[in-house]
């Protein structure tokens, strides 16, 4: 089989898609292949990114309080989840929390919020607040997730500098009436089409986990193929206490490797983005992930917190990768690495000092 999952590879690279069998058949790979599937997926991955990761950063402007039951959703209506719940940041508060995230590494910022869809004065709001993070970080790539959108918002969005526009599909259409009922599939689809329509690249992803079949999964995929999604974040349910899918354990670290490797043999030269629940299901798998996916989000979610930013970058570079941007990137883009000096002990024996233990 391993020669098999190469032989796909080969094939993808030479600009013959993958089909809903070949899907199929990695998502179902025996355990014992995994590292065969991450090599051939890796293959990809490295055609098309380098080893360089793309390190996005959340900010949640509106937490909680959402009128629609996505049943998934620590923020749902319905839902008893102790999160945090607060109205709209104010401008400066948005720029410290998207500026921590840029001086940590992250070269996106998804600025997001809870609700059907945003006002006519909600897309004042986030107009301002991308119009003075532009200013302050002309480099940034910014991403509004702001639900559902009415005609003529999207292109008010890409006036004022959005880059990217998120709205995942989720599920599969065969699974949508599953997991909420205050809207519909076509709805989700509707808006991804506003964004493109309005010059914004798309950004689309899905959520494992949902009790969705393997067909499903294959079948989501195939959607987000088809919609053109420039970035694809692979979300694994965390099931949250309060909500319809709390106690939901369908995952597990192999298991969530080969969705990220599925996706990257449908998609091989999209953004593929390792999202919520990559702590809590990846577990020490994470680095394995890296090879197949170019792309994490660095720190909390949005209800959710992560690992420690710090973890994060460290896990890139030790795993061979960079950070895309950084002085590491663009040197190893120019041809040239500076070494790095040894760190001089100084606590521990010796020392007065408590040692590093």
């Amino acid at each position: 089989m391993n020669t098999t999952f190469h032989q796909l590879a080969d094939a993808i690279l030479a600009g013959v898609p993958a089909t809903p069998e070949d899907a199929l058949a990695v998502l179902r790979a025996d355990d014992a292949e995994l590292m065969s599937v991450v090599a051939a997926a890796g293959r990809l991955r490295r055609a098309h990114f380098g080893n360089a990761v793309k390190v996005n950063y959340l900010v949640n402007l509106k937490s909680g309080l959402c009128p629609e039951n996505c049943n998934y959703c620590s923020q749902a209506l319905g839902s008893d989840a102790p999160i945090l719940k607060y109205s709209w940041l104010s401008k400066d508060e948005t720029l410290r929390q998207a500026g921590a995230g840029l001086k940590g590494g992250a070269s996106r910022v998804c600025l997001v919020s809870s609700g059907r869809g945003p006002s006519t004065r909600d897309i004042d709001k986030v107009t301002e607040m991308v119009g003075a993070l532009k200013e302050e970080y002309p480099d940034v790539e910014v991403c509004a997730c702001l639900g559902l959108l009415k005609d003529g918002q999207a292109e008010r969005l890409k006036a004022a500098g959005v880059d990217a526009y998120n709205h995942n599909i989720n599920t599969a259409e065969s699974n949508h009436d599953n997991i909420v009922q205050t809207h519909t599939y076509a709805d989700r689809v509707d808006t991804v089409e506003k964004a493109k329509g309005a010059g914004i690249s798309p950004c689309s992803g899905l959520i494992a986990g949902l009790g969705e079949t393997d067909e499903q999964l294959v079948e989501a995929l195939f959607a987000l193929r088809e919609l053109g999604s420039d970035s694809i974040p692979v979300n694994f349910l965390m099931p949250f206490d309060g909500t319809p899918f709390e106690n939901t354990w369908e995952l597990s670290p192999t298991r969530c490797v080969k969705i990220l490797a599925m996706a990257r043999f449908v998609c091989p030269d999209k953004e593929i983005r390792i999202a919520g629940g990559r702590e809590m299901h990846l577990r020490s798998l994470q680095p394995i992930a890296l090879h197949v996916a170019n792309s994490i989000f660095l720190g909390d979610y949005l209800t959710s917190e992560g690992q420690e930013a710090k973890a994060d970058l460290e896990m890139i570079r030790d795993n061979g990768f960079v950070v895309l941007g950084s002085e590491e990137d663009i040197a190893q883009q120019a041809g040239r690495l500076e070494p790095v000096d040894p760190a001089i002990r100084r606590r521990g024996a010796g020392t007065d000092v408590l040692p590093n233990a």
